[in-house]
């Protein structure tokens, strides 16, 4: 396989790793037709990810991502990541972010890829650059991270740089798409990525108030669930404030509001996420009697899917082979 070749061809995937990330990737491999081998040392995995597959498959149904009603992929667990690997045109690496635990698996699966086969890690806190290190030639390796839980949210930052194969980015990219997801390409290294950066910028803010005792965490939260964040599901901040100003676009936007919004950056917090806060975070949780996590997990896919399917956020529905 090389990047030339149709990403859309891919019928081998392997999934390195079966913790809540890995499993999710799985069973999108599966909805999408894909045959999929899982490694992870854990004996009880096996369990694990397929009741997860299980459970996670009316949304995939839900969302176009799956057109029957049970796996169309086979799923094989393997004993080892070699193993694993040895016949896969994709690899999706999900392993705990443990830079040793990644180099050591890296070191172990490279000699037995197959020809042409593309690495992607979902890592999140770690830099692509620190990943390359356990890569004797990482020319075929490349970030693949997603948003969790990784079959219901569409989003995957793709990375990679200046030691990364001519074309192997537009062909990972292509190769998400594929299977459903939409794609950004992160272009600078910055710990965090973009999303995950987004997301603690905000949050840092939502900790300052509730610390300043602005408002409680719960009504801190209805204020994101019930305001920006229904126009966020619809477009990005910039091009929301680009439809706010009217005929003038985002240049009115800028002139009219350039002041509020220096003010306010000039008034952010800057609190830090120390055990205090953590207490406080928690117990605000606490009170607002949000339910077992199960419940709330349940609660939170179908509100997700829903959202995506009235975004249209899908790439398209996958079709099941012949």
């Amino acid at each position: 396989m090389s990047p030339s070749e149709s990403p859309s061809g891919v019928a081998r995937v392997a999934s390195l790793g079966g913790g809540v990330i890995g499993q999710s990737w799985t069973a999108l491999f599966l909805a999408a037709g894909k045959s999929v081998a899982l490694y992870d040392p854990d004996p009880a995995a096996e369990a694990r990810v397929r009741r997860a597959v299980e459970t996670a498959w009316p949304a995939l149904v839900e969302l176009g991502l799956a057109t029957r009603a049970e796996p169309e992929g086979e799923l094989l667990v393997c004993a080892d990541a070699r193993t694993a690997v040895a016949d896969a045109q994709f690899v999706q690496e999900s392993v705990p972010e443990r830079i040793e635990l990644k180099h050591q698996l890296y070191a172990e699966i490279e000699p037995a890829l197959a020809e042409g086969a593309i690495v992607a890690s979902s890592a999140s806190g770690l830099t692509l650059t620190e990943l390359q290190a356990g890569w004797e030639h990482p020319d075929r390796f490349v970030l693949g991270h997603p948003f969790n839980p990784p079959h219901l949210i569409p989003l995957v930052e793709v990375m990679g740089n200046e030691r990364t194969g001519a074309g192997v980015i537009e062909w990972t990219r292509g190769f998400y798409e594929s299977v459903g997801k939409v794609t950004i390409e992160v272009k600078r290294e910055v710990p965090g990525h973009v999303a995950n950066r987004l997301q603690a910028a905000l949050w840092r803010e939502v900790i300052h108030l509730v610390n300043e005792g602005v408002a409680s965490v719960d009504d801190i939260d209805t204020a994101i669930s019930s305001g920006p964040g229904l126009r966020w599901a619809a477009w990005g901040p910039t091009t929301l404030f680009h439809l706010g100003a009217g005929d003038g676009g985002l240049a009115a936007f800028c002139e009219r509001y350039a002041d509020s919004f220096n003010r306010w950056w000039d008034d952010l917090g800057h609190p830090h996420l120390d055990e205090a806060t953590a207490a406080r975070l928690v117990d605000g949780l606490a009170a607002a009697g949000s339910g077992d996590l199960d419940t709330l997990a349940a609660q939170r896919d179908a509100m997700v899917v829903a959202a995506v399917v009235a975004a249209g956020r899908v790439k398209g529905a996958v079709s099941s082979p012949a």
